[in-house]
This record gives structure tokens, sequence and C-alpha cells, in this order.
């Protein structure tokens, strides 16, 4: 790391010692980044500021949150009513969580529209669906903790699948109860790790811009840069572009929370958990809707569960599922239409884990469904190999100053 100087006499003491302005300034100032990025790379930065929003506002709600089954729907309710803007800061958590999740999953399809799961960044990939599973994990703890109706019977719904699992179920449903029911040692066990849960995200989080930067950014394009003529410094190019995103995204998020904050909820949770009076359909939240449907397609309880995790699974081992040496859809014209049927599909089975269990529905979610794992596990291995992908350019650059493509119709990815 080189090209850090100032002039403040503190600064340069620290940084001999520590040299973390050294650090900033390569990673964050002079950082080379591929000139041809589009807005769809501001989410990754979106992701993470969303992050430290729940970080601060989690902490703040936790200072007067009450872990009891007696307390916990009243000390959210004085929350609203009685702390200075708590009103304010749990529907910021509360929409945020929301927003974190949409954010996160344009993330994800941005990546697979553009390859960025292939070589050499198959570990960024897999970083990242650990964090998707761990923000699941947090959101689904944390939907429990209000102690509503959709709460409880959320709760019990799906810590009850785990019963599926054979031989050992029934003890892994006992040990997260505390008991033998949804009750106060739950609730109390979702509180320290919804508290706790987040911390771990915040290291899977440095864990994958360390692999980022390994590398570096992947582009629209899907080739590697190949000199300083197709990059430029990280700031202030998309310190800028990120800050721009970050305001549209503010107004949006802005708008949910002061003039639609129960948009995304359930009218259910503003009603006090009782054991004795069952919803008329429990459904978790809409960020779990597609593998609730997945869940759903299967009449076995077990079944539903292996096949729900598999939904996640599958995006583990898509680096090695999908072996085109085309990264971008850009230059893939048959992935690409594969790719739009696929977000069809997702939002298909989101609707679909929404209805009820039922008729058509259940039809349409076993579609659904079956398309999901036959486009990983059948679709991608197939264009692998009768997929015929336009030619590439020759750099990131001849695109912009309008030189020529190169011959090869398809050149395989560089390895590094």
């Amino acid at each position: 790391m080189s090209g850090f100087t100032t002039t403040n006499p503190v600064i340069r003491w620290i940084d001999h010692r520590l040299p973390v302005f050294t650090f900033m300034h390569h990673e964050l100032h002079e950082y080379p980044t591929p000139k041809n990025l589009n807005y769809f790379w501001n989410f990754g930065s979106l992701a993470g500021i969303t992050l430290v929003i729940m970080l601060i506002t989690g902490i703040t709600l936790a200072m007067h949150y009450t872990a009891h089954t007696d307390y916990a729907f009243e000390s959210v309710e004085r929350i609203m009513r009685d702390v200075n803007y708590g009103w304010l800061i749990r529907y910021i958590h509360m929409n945020g969580a929301s927003m974190f999740f949409i954010v996160v999953y344009i993330h994800i399809f941005r990546g697979l529209y553009y390859g960025s799961y292939k070589a050499p960044r198959e570990i960024l990939w897999g970083l990242g669906v650990l964090i998707l599973l761990a923000m699941m994990a947090t959101a689904f703890m944390g939907y429990v903790l209000p102690w509503g109706q959709m709460s409880f019977w959320g709760a019990t719904v799906i810590t009850n699948l785990f019963s599926a699992i054979p031989l050992v179920g029934e003890s892994i449903v006992t040990w997260m109860w505390g008991g033998f029911s949804v009750d106060n040692p739950t609730l109390n066990r979702f509180f320290a790790l919804h508290y706790l849960l987040p911390f771990v995200i915040v290291g899977l989080v440095v864990l994958h811009l360390v692999a980022l930067h390994r590398f570096g950014s992947n582009n629209p394009i899907g080739i590697e840069a190949k000199g300083p003529q197709d990059t430029i410094p990280f700031h202030p190019y998309y310190t800028v572009k990120d800050f721009f995103g970050l305001c549209v995204f503010f107004l949006v998020f802005a708008g949910f929370v002061f003039f639609a904050p129960n948009y995304m909820g359930h009218a259910d949770n503003y009603i006090p958990a009782n054991p004795l009076v069952t919803p008329a359909h429990i459904v978790p939240e809409w960020y779990f809707l597609p593998f609730y449907a997945i869940l759903r397609a299967v009449p076995d309880k077990l079944g539903g569960v292996l096949l729900m995790f598999a939904a996640i699974a599958v995006l583990f081992v898509l680096p090695w599922l999908d072996r085109s040496p085309v990264r971008s859809a850009t230059f893939r014209p048959l992935y690409k239409q594969f790719f739009w049927i696929l977000v069809l599909d997702c939002i298909v089975l989101g609707y679909i884990g929404a209805m009820p269990a039922e008729g058509i529905y259940i039809v349409i979610g076993r579609i659904a469904t079956a398309y999901y794992f036959i486009h990983f596990l059948i679709l991608l291995p197939l264009l692998s190999v009768i997929e015929r992908p336009k030619p590439l350019p020759a750099s990131i650059s001849k695109p912009v100053t309008g030189s020529g493509f190169a011959s090869a119709p398809a050149a395989p990815m560089e390895k590094q």
C-alpha cells in the first residue's frame, strides 16, 4: 500500500504505527474499479448502509424491550407511545428489514444475471449466500419478538418443521422451545439470538469485502480489466454514484416509514399472542414467501423441509453447475431468456406463498417449485454445453471507445 500522504502530524504519527489511514486510502480511494459499472452495483453498498441502520435502531429498541411473554407486547406498545421518537425508531427498524431484503435480493439477481458467481469469485458468492441465511434466521427471530398473533403462530409452525428430521427432530424442537411449547424460554432465546446474529452478519460482510477486493468487482460485460485503461479510482467516481443511489433509496425508505409503515406487515401482529386462538391464515413475512411456497409444494413434511433448504443450498453449488466460459447474460441470449423466466418464477412463488394451500394454488406452487430446481440443476448445465454466446469485447474499454470485438465467439474466463 502506498500513495497516502498527509500534513497532519497526529494522523501521520498514528498511521506510522497503525496504518489504518493508508489502508482506507488504498481500499476506498485509489482502489481500481471497472469503469463500466452500472447502477445495479449500488445495491451492495446500500445493503451495507441498511445493515448499519438496522444495528443502530435494533440496539436502541433492545434498551426498551422486555423479553417476557407477559410484557413483550406491552413493551413494544410502550416504545411506540411513550419513548421519545420510539415510533420512528421502530418503524425504521421494522421497514428496514424489508428494505434490507429488497436490496439484497436485487444484489443476488444482479449477480445471477452478470455471472458474478463464476471463477475466481466462488468464495465471494458462497459468503454472500451465508449472509442471506444469517439474515433469514435473524429476521425470523425478530418477527417473533413483538409477541403478536402472527409472531406466536409463525414461531410455532416454523419451529415445528424441525420435528420432521428423523431421530433428532423432536429433541431439536424441544431444545429450541426450551420446553414443550412456544413460551417464555423460546422468546428469551430468540431475543438473545436476534441480538447476536447481526454481529455475525457483520463478520461475514467483512469476509465478503475481503474476498471482493481479492479479485475486484465483476462488471456488466463480465471480462477482467486488462490494465489501467479499463479502471477508474473508486473515489470520487463511485462514491458520488453510490451517494446518488443512497439518496433515491432513502426517499423510498422514508415513503414507507412515514406514509405506509405497516404496508409490508400483517394486521394480526397488532393482536396480542393467544395460544388458544389460531389465525385463519398463518403466513410469514413477504421475504420468506417463495421459500414457504416451496415448503408447501410437497405434501410430505420432511420432503418439504428438505426442499426448502435445498432451494438455498443449490445457490452454494451454482458456480459449478453453470460451466459456461462467458459470465454476463449480455452475451448469452438463451441464458438471458431463462434468467427472466426464473425471476418471474420467484415472483409467482412469492404470490403462491401468500395464498391458502388449496385448489389451483397448490398446482401452481408445485409447477413453480419444479421450474426453480430445473433451472439450476438441469438448464444451467445444459446451456453450458449447447449455448453459443455472442462475441466478447476485447477489453472493458472497447465498447466505450468503439473499437472492435474479439474474433472468437467466447474466450474462456481469465483465471487469476
